[in-house]
């Protein structure tokens, strides 16, 4: 969800769009912690039917690089353990 955000705000419909796998109700009680916690702010709009935009707090848009840095381990990691693997197959010892 921060990922989405960091794209830009998003509307509910549009996050629920991005993250098929949640549910509404996990996908509001999380919009509703991080809001809390103040990675997420709620922009209520005017007018009928109300819109609600969820933006990145300043807070929120730190966590960006703290993201790309835990994908970046992780896309190593996985390399690694592919790179692991294929030399294992090619072993004369396995």
């Amino acid at each position: 969800m921060v990922r989405e955000l960091l794209r830009g705000d998003r509307s509910y419909s549009e996050l629920r769009a991005a993250l098929p796998m949640l549910s509404d109700k996990v996908l509001s009680d999380r919009l509703a912690q991080l809001g809390q916690a103040g990675v997420v702010k709620r922009d209520r709009r005017r007018g009928w039917p109300p819109r609600v935009r969820y933006a990145l707090t300043p807070s929120g848009h730190r966590l960006g690089p703290v993201l790309q840095a835990l994908w970046d381990w992780g896309s190593e990691a996985s390399a690694r353990d592919s790179g692991a693997e294929r030399s294992r197959e090619t072993s004369p010892v396995h």
